[in-house]
């Protein structure tokens, strides 16, 4: 009896892949592939509770501002300034740095330091200008805005010492300050037009020039001061709680001038800072 010879299949068909043989070879004893296993990211709970801390402060001073709460629109403001000034610190203390934290507390300062502040002045006093009060509070929610994102890309590349243009805390404090210290004096906004639409103006457009102000990111808290140092912290928490409006709207005030100040000495010295930048600069002219 003659035997059965099999017949080959014709054409390249393949009754198993090569990518499956491997997989069978494997799976029954052979040599095991290894595969790269992604790690799970995840976020730092610590420094983004403050960051959100302060997110809500500001959307707290938006809607404070919808009831005509104004007073109380401020104080969130400068609340958010204390939080947003923890996070980074409690970042760096604890070691939970991350691109997350770096981009969500930027958002944060749009909605604490940008969109509130333009909301409280605009609900406050410019909405009876019509489109001049509408514009102006447009120009610092965009100056605002432009400050955050150069900050972020330039942050590798400036004098640490020196901020570039008004911080965006410091602008919202000079804003809320002053409807705090009128709100205080029994003022009302409709009387003080002009007055907001100048402070409003000045704190958006002093955010986009190049005029330096000084950043305190040099101030080693570790080294030992002197005696009288303890002395005056303790006399500068006291004027604050004395009289909280006309302290801080002054003490920014006189933050808000000490750019010019310090332009105008280096124009005195032989270094002139342009007021706005109008070239582009590399890293390395920089």
């Amino acid at each position: 009896m003659s035997s059965f010879k099999r017949r080959k299949p014709k054409g390249s068909f393949k009754l198993f892949p090569r990518g499956a043989r491997k997989n069978q070879q494997t799976e029954s004893g052979g040599a095991e592939q290894s595969y790269p296993v992604k790690r799970r990211r995840g976020i730092y709970l610590l420094p983004n509770a403050f960051t959100t801390a302060a997110l809500f402060c500001g959307f707290y001073a938006i809607v404070m501002a919808m009831n005509l709460r104004f007073d109380q629109s401020a104080f969130a403001i400068f609340a958010a300034m204390v939080l947003d000034s923890l996070d980074g610190r409690v970042a760096r203390m604890t070691n939970t740095q991350s691109e997350f934290g770096a981009q969500y507390d930027s958002l944060s300062d749009m909605i604490s330091f940008g969109a509130a502040p333009a909301l409280v002045a605009y609900e406050w006093s410019l909405r009876g200008m019509g489109k001049l009060g509408w514009l102006a509070a447009f120009v610092y929610c965009a100056g605002a805005a432009l400050r955050l994102a150069r900050f972020n890309t330039n942050i590798a590349v400036v004098d640490k010492r020196y901020f570039q243009g008004l911080p965006s805390p410091a602008a919202a404090a000079l804003v809320a300050g002053f409807v705090l210290l009128m709100t205080d004096l029994n003022f009302k906004g409709s009387d003080l037009s002009w007055s907001a639409w100048c402070i409003t103006l000045f704190a958006g457009l002093t955010m986009v020039t190049n005029v330096p102000f000084y950043s305190f990111k040099d101030v080693n808290l570790r080294r030992s001061v002197p005696f009288i140092a303890p002395f005056l912290i303790v006399l500068a928490y006291v004027a604050v709680v004395s009289d909280p409006p006309k302290v801080l709207f002054g003490l920014f005030v006189l933050y808000g001038l000490s750019g010019y100040v310090v332009l105008l000495w280096r124009w005195r010295k032989g270094r002139p800072v342009s007021l706005v930048q109008t070239t582009v600069e590399s890293h390395e002219e920089k």
